[in-house]
């Protein structure tokens, strides 16, 4: 009975991939099958292959609207991989590309968020790529007022921010510890002034004023005092700085 299962079951099998090799071609010869099989393969989370496919409809149907379609869910499709820095360069792509695109907003969104996702996660390591990112979010804030993005946007940008201010500081902590009051005064007063609102000023100010006074500054440190009594009255920086 085996002997006579076997051989079936082996048939059924091959008749069912051949179907679907054929139906796969099928597909290829229209735009919009091929970016239906190209889904498929995005719907099984086989993101490398789904890659490919659209990669083939772009090539095969670059006149296409499907084109567009393929590109954008390429960028997307790096994104859901966490392959952050090819979804960067694809969305930059498709922004360059497609200006206008109905879903612009979304593809601004999308790569800063893509450089927001490959900041690292201390402060000590570069920073370079926060530059972008706060670009592509003030983006997305000012010239798409009733995107649904805005919100995110705002939070994500606010984030590195305060990671470019913690940077600030741990450089003039670093200045300050070594006794270089002037480099470590520059970067107080920008971490005072230019990142001002975001948790750090007291510690700011309040540090200016003492690297104001030991360059032999005392006017100068005055003024930092009087800002931080106007801000800060009765904080322990304020104490410390007097």
């Amino acid at each position: 009975m085996l002997r006579v299962i076997f051989p079936i079951l082996l048939l059924i099998s091959a008749t069912s991939f051949l179907s679907s090799c054929s139906s796969d071609e099928k597909h290829a010869d229209s735009p919009e099958g091929a970016y239906a099989t190209a889904q498929e393969f995005d719907k099984d989370e086989r993101f490398e292959e789904a890659i490919k496919r659209y990669q083939e409809l772009k090539n095969k149907f670059p006149y296409s609207r499907y084109a567009a379609m393929a590109e954008l869910a390429i960028a997307d499709d790096y994104f859901k991989q966490e392959s952050y820095p090819e979804a960067q360069v694809a969305y930059q792509a498709f922004k360059d590309l497609h200006p206008k695109h109905p879903q612009i907003d979304y593809v601004t969104y999308r790569l800063a968020m893509s450089f927001y996702n490959q900041l690292p996660g201390t402060v000590d390591r570069d920073l370079t790529l926060a530059k972008s990112t706060i670009l592509y979010f003030d983006e997305v804030i000012s010239q798409y007022p009733n995107s649904k993005y805005i919100s995110e946007c705002r939070e994500k940008k606010t984030a590195t921010l305060k990671m470019l201010a913690a940077k600030e500081e741990y450089i003039a902590d670093f200045y300050y510890k070594r006794g270089k009051y002037d480099s470590a005064l520059l970067r107080y007063d920008g971490l005072a002034h230019k990142y001002a609102g975001l948790g750090f000023d007291a510690k700011a100010l309040s540090r200016a004023s003492i690297c104001a006074s030991k360059n032999g500054e005392p006017d100068k440190a005055k003024r930092y005092i009087n800002e931080l009594a106007k801000k800060f009255p009765g904080s322990s920086e304020l104490s410390a700085a007097r």
